[in-house]
């Protein structure tokens, strides 16, 4: 079977774009050559990998798990040719919200101290796990499980508890804890990617009034600051995104979320298990936030726990 690098670098740029038009402009190739490319990759596997529409390129299943490996293939080849140039790279590690909160800073120089000559680049993403899956980052923390496919291994950190993001004028804003039941008048907003709140968090039958999605955490807060909506969020974001008209109150009935700290199965980064060791050791000795875990990343949270006091 013979694929060549400009098969997985076209392939890349299609999924990525969504076009061949896009993608052509991208890679700075004509589009009947894109397409020619391909209908070459396609030919020499012998499977479909998209399917085209006058308008829209839509990958098929076997096009989005050739995509995935095509960027981490591509990754780990442009690392390879800069290494060989310039030396080994830092240790990139990626977040999509707010990292460990008040524990991120202690932790980076706890690592810098003790591994003074591994470096580590800290990369705030809006979808931190499609970044890891294509080799942008090396690890990610992570507060959603990323699916089961034998990609990626997770290591459970530690539990943080829910808390409400309201509107400083909000008549919710000055309590000391609020129930999943107050905020059900409320327009709830979500984050697109890197989601820990759905309706499902509510009981069936007292599920907020109405859902609407926002791309990142900025327009998250813009949001819920003018009055548009609340938010349901960790503990961490109390810490990394203060905001003057946002008012953050512990949740004191929802289960909490659990922080993971996600890797490629195959480490694309020889101090990728040499951080996770800190990692762990760091969060227990200090007492992180929230619940400790011990156990498997998949185990289901508490039905409730104790509030916590005012944040605010």
């Amino acid at each position: 079977m013979n694929v060549e690098l400009r098969h997985l670098r076209a392939l890349a740029a299609i999924g990525d774009e969504g076009t061949i038009t896009g993608a052509a402009a991208v890679l700075r190739v004509s589009q009947p050559a894109l397409s020619r490319t391909l209908d070459q990759l396609e030919s020499r596997l012998g499977t479909s990998l998209a399917e085209r529409t006058t308008r829209r390129l839509r990958l098929t299943p076997a096009g989005r798990r050739l995509h995935e490996h095509a960027h981490r293939i591509l990754a780990q080849l442009d690392d390879a040719l800069a290494e060989a140039v310039a030396g080994p790279r830092p240790l990139r590690v990626g977040f999509a919200w707010a990292a460990l909160g008040r524990h991120t800073v202690p932790l980076l120089r706890e690592w810098r101290d003790g591994h003074p000559g591994e470096p580590v680049e800290v990369h705030r993403l809006d979808d931190a796990e499609a970044a890891l899956r294509r080799g942008s980052v090396d690890l990610a923390f992570l507060r959603t499980v990323p699916a089961d496919d034998g990609v990626l291994d997770t290591v459970a950190l530690y539990r943080e508890r829910r808390i409400a993001a309201l509107c400083e004028s909000d008549p919710l804003a000055g309590e000391e804890a609020v129930s999943l039941a107050d905020l059900t008048h409320h327009t709830i907003a979500l984050c697109a990617t890197a989601c820990t709140t759905s309706a499902a968090l509510w009981p069936a039958g007292q599920r907020p009034r109405s859902t609407f999605e926002v791309a990142n955490v900025d327009e998250w807060l813009t949001m819920i600051a003018t009055g548009a909506a609340a938010g349901v969020t960790a503990e961490a974001t109390v810490h990394s995104h203060p905001h003057p008209g946002v008012r953050y109150v512990p949740i004191a009935d929802a289960g909490p979320v659990t922080v993971l700290l996600a890797r490629p199965r195959t480490a694309t980064h020889p101090a990728t298990d040499a951080f996770t060791a800190h990692a762990r050791h760091t969060l227990r000795r200090t007492g992180a936030t929230g619940t400790p875990v011990t156990d498997a990343a998949r185990t289901p949270p508490a039905a409730g726990h104790r509030p916590l006091p005012s944040v605010r």
